[in-house]
C-alpha cells in the first residue's frame, strides 16, 4: 500500500508538490491516474464526505477507486477527504482507504484537539495515516477566509496533541475559487514549515496561479488540493461536445473527451508542482 507520510516526507525535503486531486466519478479516477502516469509523479485520489453524500454510499465509490489505484504505474493514495463524520473515517478504514482527513474544524479548538487526537489513535492502529486542520478554509464559512492566517506556534502545539501527520494551514486560499488569483502569504508558508515537523496540506489550491502555486511549494507547502478547477476542465470540454452540431446521446461521447480533458491538465499541473525545487522563488 502506498503511504501517503512518506511520500509527503519525501515531496517536502525535495521541495516539490503532491498533487491531490478529487475523485466525483470514475472517470475522475481514471483520468487522474492516466494524468499522473504521463507526468511520472504520485498522486492522492481523494473522496470527500460530499462525494460519498452524492453517491449515496462509501462503498462503491471507494471500491471502484482502490481499483483504480491498484492497476497504477506510479504510486497512488486513496484519501477520504473533509470528513466530519468520524463513523464515516472508521467504516472507510474498513474498506482499507490509505488516508483521511479528519475536519474537525468546526469545533472549538479543544473539541477539535480531542476528537482529532482520538481519530489519529484509531487510524495509526490500522496503518492509516491522518491530515487534520486547524480553523475552517475559506470557502466554507469558517475562520480561514482568505485573510486568516494560521499561527506557527498554535498550529505546533496542535500538532504535538493530536500527533496528525499531516496538516492543512490558512495561507490564504479559500475553497471553491472559479478564478486563479488567490494571493498566499509565502512568508508564512516558510516559517510554518521551518516550525512544524509535519508536511503542509494546501486547500483550495484551485483558485491559486500557476506561478503562486510554485512559490508556495518552493517555500515549503507540499499537499496540493485542487477540485473545483479540475471540475471546471471537465465541465467546459462536456459543454463544448454538447453545444456542437448533432450533440450526441450517448454519454460516453461527451465523457470521453471530458476525461482527456482532465488527463491533460492533472498531467500539467504535476510536472509544474515536480519542477518546484528548480523553480526557486522566482516564479515565472
Amino acid at each position: 500500500m502506498t503511504d501517503l507520510r512518506t511520500l509527503a516526507r519525501e515531496a517536502a525535503a525535495d521541495r516539490v508538490g503532491l498533487g491531490a486531486f478529487n475523485v466525483i466519478q470514475l472517470e475522475h479516477a481514471t483520468a487522474l491516474v492516466q494524468g499522473a502516469e504521463r507526468a511520472a509523479r504520485p498522486v492522492v485520489l481523494q473522496i470527500s464526505q460530499n462525494a460519498v453524500k452524492y453517491h449515496g454510499a462509501l462503498e462503491p465509490v471507494l471500491a471502484a477507486t482502490l481499483a483504480v489505484a491498484r492497476g497504477a504505474s506510479v504510486p497512488v493514495v486513496v484519501h477520504l477527504d473533509h470528513a466530519e463524520d468520524t463513523d464515516l473515517i472508521r467504516r472507510a478504514v474498513e474498506l482499507g482507504v490509505h488516508s483521511v482527513m479528519y475536519d474537525g474544524s468546526h469545533l472549538d479548538y479543544d473539541a477539535n484537539v480531542a476528537t482529532t487526537a482520538e481519530m489519529v489513535r484509531f487510524c495509526h492502529d490500522a496503518g492509516v495515516v491522518v491530515e487534520a486542520e486547524l480553523g475552517e478554509v475559506g470557502g466554507k464559512d469558517g475562520v480561514h477566509a482568505p485573510g486568516a492566517r494560521t499561527d506557527p506556534e498554535e498550529a505546533a502545539a496542535f500538532v504535538a496533541a493530536t500527533g496528525v501527520d499531516l496538516l492543512a494551514v490558512a495561507v490564504g486560499s479559500s475553497h471553491a475559487m472559479t478564478t486563479r488569483d488567490a494571493v498566499l502569504d509565502v512568508e508564512l508558508i516558510g516559517a510554518l514549515a521551518d516550525r512544524l515537523d509535519v508536511p503542509l496540506v494546501l486547500h483550495g489550491s484551485s483558485g491559486v496561479s500557476d506561478a503562486g502555486m510554485q512559490a508556495a511549494i518552493a517555500a515549503g507547502m507540499t499537499k496540493i488540493n485542487v477540485s473545483t478547477h479540475l471540475n471546471q476542465v471537465m465541465t467546459g470540454a462536456v459543454r463544448r461536445v454538447l453545444e456542437g452540431d448533432n450533440p450526441p446521446v450517448d454519454p460516453r461521447k461527451w465523457m470521453a473527451p471530458a476525461r482527456q480533458a482532465v488527463a491533460d491538465e492533472v498531467a500539467r499541473l504535476l510536472s509544474l508542482y515536480g519542477a518546484a525545487a528548480t523553480a526557486g522563488q522566482q516564479p515565472a
